[in-house]
């Protein structure tokens, strides 16, 4: 079901409700055969952007193209998108074919292509011999990949989702995000995929928008964004984190009464939080050159399957009150040297690993 993708371009959007925006000033482009994720908390506007792609939500100002078509007056069913919904809004009234085959139908289709291309979406989605199963007959999982085959049935060169995972459970969820992304891969349809979850977004996209308060906050790959992410509240959205209130005077960043490198330049005095990834840190015997360290006592330790979560309390009188989240692999050989409730420790980061974002850049 190869396809020629078309490029998405979004430009100055604006959608607001009396005196609530929605969405401010968006402007963003999707490359033709991209996996782009809207990634943010509830009631961000990931879905409101969504919903404007779809063509169900008219913005007040702004430009959607698809290709080289502005599409931002055209109705839905024009736009020639396949749309997969949270709920997956399936017919519980027809079986399995009939579902998937309903956007050919609607288009007049011929009965014997419909067919065809029913069982070429359901191969496609790995439910081949299933179409006269009725909707209710199916697993959580099986009916998500009904709709997906629904979807993509037509051929559509955009592909828009809706949180189509949350209603799974952890494993399922897990092995539909490495499938949807095969998929992906496959068929060459642009793809803008809308989810709260943050490691959902990095495993599966190309690229991620960073939605909040109606704005984009950041637009880049999952590895720059969780390295580098652009303000205090991407640091604390995306992945796991501690962030530690510092200070930065002249180029140079203190914590508390120690000093600090990180891994880009300060040019900017002010109030800074040090982003530090738990699993970044590492027990030190000894203070390297390469390293920030951190002295305090091992406050909770968390067994966690595959790692174990401590919670470390920096020193008061070095540091302030604040302390650190640090995660080690549970390994045979590691487990016999953690330290326990109560032990002291040195902590490392490697500077490389250190990353400073402006604190008054936050937001929730």
């Amino acid at each position: 079901m190869a396809n020629n993708a078309l490029n998405i371009s979004i430009h100055n959007v604006t959608k607001t409700y009396g005196d609530f925006y929605a969405l401010r000033d968006v402007s963003l482009d999707v490359t033709s055969g991209e996996f782009l994720t809207l990634l943010g908390p509830s009631g961000s506007g990931k879905t409101t952007l969504l919903m404007v792609l779809a063509g169900f939500i008219n913005p007040d100002y702004g430009s959607v193209k698809f290709g080289d078509e502005e599409v931002v007056l055209k109705p839905p069913h024009l736009r020639g998108i396949g749309m997969v919904f949270q709920n997956y809004a399936l017919f519980p009234h027809m079986n399995v074919e009939q579902n998937v085959g309903y956007p050919q139908k609607l288009r007049g289709v011929s009965k014997e292509n419909t067919k065809i291309s029913v069982e070429e979406a359901l191969a496609t989605v790995k439910l081949d011999g299933l179409g006269h199963r009725q909707v209710d007959e199916l697993s959580g999982g099986q009916r998500q990949r009904v709709a997906l085959a629904r979807a993509i049935v037509f051929k559509p060169k955009i592909l828009l989702m809706d949180e189509p995972l949350s209603a799974l459970d952890k494993k399922l969820r897990e092995e539909m995000q490495i499938e949807l992304r095969q998929l992906h891969d496959r068929l060459n349809i642009t793809t803008v995929y809308v989810t709260h979850d943050q490691k959902e977004a990095l495993t599966m996209s190309d690229r991620i928008a960073v939605i909040n308060d109606g704005q984009l906050k950041q637009l880049d790959t999952p590895n720059q964004i969780y390295r580098s992410p652009s303000n205090a509240f991407i640091a604390d959205f995306i992945g796991e984190s501690s962030l530690l209130s510092a200070t930065v005077k002249n180029g140079i960043a203190s914590l508390g009464s120690s000093k600090l490198k990180g891994n880009q330049k300060l040019s900017k005095d002010g109030d800074f939080l040090l982003v530090i990834r738990p699993e970044k840190l590492f027990i030190a015997s000894k203070k390297a050159r390469d390293a920030n360290h951190f002295e305090g006592v091992v406050e909770d330790s968390i067994f966690q399957g595959e790692s174990q979560l401590m919670v470390i309390k920096l020193d008061p009188k070095t540091y302030g009150e604040q302390s650190l989240r640090m995660r080690l692999p549970n390994s045979s050989s590691t487990l016999s040297e953690l330290p326990g409730i109560g032990d002291r420790v040195t902590l490392g980061l490697k500077i490389v690993d250190s990353y400073f974002v402006e604190k008054s850049h936050g937001g929730s």
